[in-house]
Formats: C-alpha cells, structure tokens, sequence
C-alpha cells in the first residue's frame, strides 16, 4: 500500500465509522426509545418474545424454555458487545483506537489545529516529536476551528440525542425550534466535553482514562499474535536517525525503541514516514502477526532512542 493511500484510508475509515455513530439511531440500526421502553435494533423492535401468558404458565418446561430464551436474547448478545473491545485488541491491538475510533479522530484534528495555530501539538508545551509546520496561514485555521468547535459539537449532541429520544421527534423539535430538555443538556453536556477533552485531554484520555482502549492495550499486550507495527531491528544500520518516525505519532511513542510500547494504536504512520525517507517499499517498520519475535530482536541497536 502506497504511503498516500494508507494514510487516506485511515482517514476515511475514521468518517466513514464515526457518520455510522452518528447516523445509526436515524436508521434505527441502534437505538432505545425512552418513550415507549423499546430497543431497535436493524429496523426492529428487540423483545424476548416472553409473553405473560407463558409466563403465568407454572412448568418445569415453560420455566426452562423462559431461561434459555433470557439467556440467548438478552445474557448472550451483551455478552457479544462487552467481548468486542477485549476480542479486537487480542487479535488487532489497538487497532480500532488508531483507524475507527471517532474521539480519536477528534483528537487527531485538534492536534492538527493546534499545531497550524501554535505550531506545537500541545497547547501547553512544545514536545520533542512535534513536527516543524508553516505558520504563515496560522489565523485562517484558527478561525475555521473556531467555527468547527462551535458548529460540530451541538450537531453531534443532537444526533447523539437519537440513541434515546426518537429520530422522528428530535426533527420535529428542531424544526419547530422548541427543544426538550433532554436534547438540549444533550447539547450543553456533549458541547463542554467535547471541548474539554479536545482542547486540554485529547490523548491522555486514550493513554489513561479510556475503558475501551485499555482494554485492547491489555489484550493486545498479552496476546501472541495480535497485529502490531515491528521495527526491523536486524535492519538498524539502514536509519538516518531523522526522527520522522517519531515525529508523525501523536501518541507520543518512539517506534524504534527496542521495548514495545503499549500505546501504540497501529496507525501506521511511522511507518509511511519511514517510507517518505527511505523510499517506497524499503521502511523499516510494518505491520506483522508473526508470533516468532527472534527474527524481530537478532541485532539490538546501540542508540540513544533505546
């Protein structure tokens, strides 16, 4: 894969995954509706199927079909959705943090901004890989974030709003301009966090703080063949020592240390940076399954970013 097609890629997994967020409860793909006490889920009503009259029937069998119906309609599927994160991370890492994740996105922009506005990543310091940026259009991207930041987050809170109040309903509000209180501290709380962990978190909430995140960390870390970004360490004396690896993760991770860090997200971008300098097809990173790490760890550098 080409360096401009990975990154773009990565690009449009990110949209394309957070307009199905965003746009799930319209096409109730996903959605509980706290007026009438229903669970849509792809375009039906989810029920148990357990009737009164069944359960008013005192029987060993009806009692036993009654658990096996509770167990495979309700224990089973949130069985399924709380084994997703944990599952993704064993086989992928923390894949989806780096090509799905919408938050993470957000945070990637707002680096973005901050650096064309600051030309630092951060708004408090300047960082060690914190890429060198033309600041010479500086107010035009502080102006176009200004407008996102106050544009974005009271449309996201709206369709946000949809996972519990009904599509349908929310439209009419709008249209008619009398929202309800619940979409409008919909709006008032998605606003301020939005603000708040873009501006002054961003990704010390997926270092530290995010449930899902950890748990792909944790099962990444322990599993033996989930994907990862390997550094060809029998391939050392091939680096410039440019940094471009280091300086293209917002992460904050040194690709090229000899220990694995946990917070990598598997964007990939260290390594379409090491193919800008060393040329296409010849970086010293990629991704791998392998579950033999010796081939990776023959030669270990003697340089400083150990």
């Amino acid at each position: 894969m080409s360096i401009i097609n990975r990154h773009i890629l990565r690009r449009l997994t990110q949209i394309a995954f957070t307009l199905f967020i965003l746009l799930a409860p319209a096409f109730d793909i996903f959605r509980y509706d706290s007026a009438t006490k229903e669970l849509f889920l792809f375009g039906k009503v989810w029920t148990l199927g357990i009737t009164r009259e069944i359960v008013m029937e005192q029987s060993l069998k009806t009692a036993t079909d009654v658990a096996a119906i509770f167990f495979l309609k309700a224990i089973l599927p949130w069985l399924a959705v709380l084994a997703f994160f944990p599952l993704m991370g064993f086989l992928f890492g923390r894949f989806f943090c780096g090509w799905l994740c919408p938050e993470g996105a957000l945070f990637e922009f707002a680096d973005f901004l901050t650096l064309k506005v600051l030309g630092r990543r951060s708004l408090y310091a300047k960082a060690d890989n914190d890429p060198s940026v033309d600041k010479s259009r500086r107010w035009i991207y502080l102006i176009f974030g200004m407008l996102f930041f106050a544009v974005i987050p009271p449309v996201v809170a709206i369709a946000l709003s949809g996972y519990f109040i009904a599509p349908s309903t929310i439209w009419h509000q709008i249209t008619t301009g009398n929202l309800s209180t619940g979409v409008k501290a919909a709006i008032i709380g998605v606003t301020i966090y939005m603000l708040t962990t873009s501006l002054f978190v961003r990704h010390v909430f997926c270092k530290y703080v995010c449930a899902a995140g950890l748990m792909q960390m944790l099962f990444g870390w322990i599993s033996p063949f989930s994907l990862k970004v390997r550094f060809k360490k029998e391939e050392f004396s091939r680096c410039t020592d440019c940094r471009k690896c280091e300086r293209a993760c917002f992460m904050g991770v040194k690709p090229r240390a000899v220990k694995r860090d946990i917070n990598c997200v598997n964007c990939g971008e260290c390594i379409s940076a090491c193919e800008r300098e060393l040329g296409k097809g010849r970086g010293l990173f990629r991704f791998d399954f392998a579950r033999d790490q010796k081939k990776h760890t023959a030669l270990q550098p003697e340089k400083r970013w150990e």
